[in-house]
């Protein structure tokens, strides 16, 4: 019995002693708090008709977003040239749109757009699936949208850039693109990516780089194809921390992957990036169809005016979409798309970011 007590406190010197060992020791792991639930609610049908567009919404019941997506399905033959992204974006509540003044327009926001388009071809096989990425984390427990625009692009084969960067002690998680109106048919948002407010990126115009790490904006590149301009518009959305939070020991890393192609008519692409074991959470991605090389010189359009995306959103490792409730998505997917002519000179961008609070 005498023994037993005396071994107690002993036992617990060795403890807190440990746990001080532990603490002082350099570069000793922190968790990571940030946990991901993709959320969507299937499929809309639509576009039917020609130069006109359809909202759909994914919702984060609980979370709130750090990003989103959409895929389309555009049906075989040339009446898929038709099928086009017009919008990836945050709302406040399923269907009102950030299009007004630019600047931090929403705080904890929960609802991710896929607003689908369509040219002068459409087909019954057309429809757009949204996602939403909602996060969570023990430290960035609120979120802030910042939105940019730009008019134009106006004229047949010219882009419109547009960057909206964080606020200044706030961390990027994720962002988004629009354009308006649907009525132009051959106007849509080519990019939507991750990058960085220097001059080594050009204040937006070079896309982040895979393995760097905290950008803090988001760009997103309209392309007209055909020309036509009923004020046209381009928007670029950042969703990024709260304000007043202490993000000094978090990282989010860029992973990016570009590939040649598609370059025939009437053709698609998918490729595929994720998030490495020691990367942190998946919570956001980008894609873009190019003209190549944007993580190194200026944005350029691809190669036919009517290349456009079908798709930016969370998937498995071989680029298949993920399902209502995934917890464990670490891959992001872009899906790419030409028009009727070739498209030489053409490549496929996805970026994926990856998030870890340090906590």
């Amino acid at each position: 019995m005498d023994r037993f007590l005396l071994r107690r406190p002993f036992a617990g010197r060795a403890l807190i002693l440990g746990a001080l060992l532990a603490l002082a020791v350099p570069g000793t792991a922190h968790a990571n708090t940030v946990g991901v639930t993709v959320k969507t609610p299937g499929a809309t049908s639509g576009p039917g008709t020609a130069f006109s567009e359809i909202s759909t919404n994914a919702h984060c019941s609980s979370g709130l977003i750090s990003g989103g997506g959409i895929n389309q399905a555009i049906g075989t033959g040339t009446s898929s040239n038709g099928n086009k992204i017009n919008g990836t974006s945050p709302s406040p509540d399923g269907s009102t749109e950030y299009t007004g003044s630019t600047g931090v327009v929403g705080t904890d926001v929960a609802y991710w757009l896929g607003i689908g388009g369509s040219g002068g071809a459409v087909n019954a096989s057309f429809s757009s699936t949204p996602y939403a990425m909602c996060f969570t984390s023990n430290l960035i427990n609120h979120t802030q949208v910042v939105m940019n625009k730009v008019a134009g692009p106006t004229t047949a084969s010219t882009v419109g850039l547009v960057t909206a960067t964080c606020p200044s002690g706030t961390r990027l998680l994720g962002g988004g693109a629009r354009i308006t109106p649907a009525s132009v048919g051959s106007l849509k948002p080519i990019a939507s990516f991750p990058t960085f407010n220097d001059s080594a990126h050009a204040y937006g115009q070079k896309a982040a780089a895979d393995g760097e790490t905290n950008p803090d904006s988001w760009s997103a590149v309209g392309w007209n194809g055909g020309g036509g301009d009923s004020g046209n518009t381009t928007y670029a959305y950042a969703i990024c921390s709260g304000n007043n939070i202490d993000i000094s020991g978090t990282t989010v890393k860029v992973r990016f992957s570009e590939v040649s192609g598609p370059t025939a008519g009437t053709s698609g692409a998918t490729v595929t990036v994720g998030c490495g074991q020691n990367d942190g959470k998946l919570v956001s991605g980008g894609a873009a169809i190019s003209g190549g090389s944007v993580t190194t010189t200026n944005f350029t359009g691809p190669g036919s005016p009517g290349d456009h995306l079908n798709g930016s959103y969370p998937s498995d490792s071989g680029g298949s979409p993920v399902s209502d409730g995934t917890t464990t998505a670490s891959y992001w997917s872009a899906f790419t798309h030409t028009g009727a002519p070739s498209s030489p000179n053409t490549y496929s961008d996805v970026w994926a970011l990856c998030a870890n609070d340090g906590v």
